[in-house]
C-alpha cells in the first residue's frame, strides 16, 4: 500500500479567502479564525489574499476569479446562510456549495467551504467561536492540509 503523507506546514504556499459581508457579526469572526490559522502555520501576510463580497452567492466566482489570477494554492470559503421564513436559504445553499465543488474540481486547486448554514443567529455564533469553536478556523486548517497533499502528490 503506498501512503502520501502531507504536513501540516503552508511555508512558502499562497493562500485566498473569500469571506461574505452579508451576516459580518458571523463572518468577521470566522475570517480572524481562518487568518490567525493560516499564520500559525507559518503564511506570511504577502502570501494571503482576502477579498471580500456582498454576499454567499458570490463567493464561488470570486473563488474561481482568484485562482485564476493570483497563482493561489487553495482558498478558504466564509459566508454565513441564516434560514429564514422562505426557501431562498435552500436555494443559496445549494448553489454556494455546488460552486465551490464547481470551482475546487475544475481548477485543480483545494477550496474549502467553510459557509455556515444555519437556523439561528445563535447557531452562527457557537460555529464562530463562542462554543463549538471556529469554522473558518477549520476551513483554513483543512485548505493548509489539502494543499500539502497537493504539494506531495505534484513532486513524485
Amino acid at each position: 500500500m503506498e501512503k502520501v503523507e502531507t504536513l501540516m506546514t503552508a511555508d512558502n504556499l499562497r493562500f485566498g479567502v473569500v469571506a461574505s459581508r452579508f451576516n459580518s457579526m458571523i463572518t468577521d469572526k470566522l475570517l480572524e479564525g481562518a487568518l490567525d490559522t493560516l499564520r500559525r502555520h507559518g503564511v506570511t501576510e504577502e502570501n494571503i489574499v482576502v477579498a471580500r463580497v456582498p454576499g454567499s452567492f458570490e463567493i464561488p466566482s470570486a473563488a474561481k476569479k482568484l485562482i485564476d489570477k493570483k497563482n493561489l494554492d487553495g482558498v478558504v470559503c466564509l459566508g454565513c446562510l441564516i434560514k429564514g421564513e422562505t426557501v431562498h436559504f435552500d436555494y443559496l445553499a445549494w448553489e454556494v456549495t455546488r460552486g465551490l465543488g464547481d470551482v475546487a474540481l475544475s481548477t485543480g486547486v483545494p477550496v474549502t467551504n467553510g459557509v455556515l448554514t444555519v437556523e439561528s443567529v445563535e447557531q452562527a455564533m457557537n460555529r464562530a467561536g463562542i462554543k463549538f469553536g471556529n469554522k473558518g478556523s477549520d476551513a483554513a486548517e483543512a485548505v493548509i492540509e489539502m494543499a500539502s497533499l497537493f504539494k506531495s502528490l505534484e513532486q513524485e
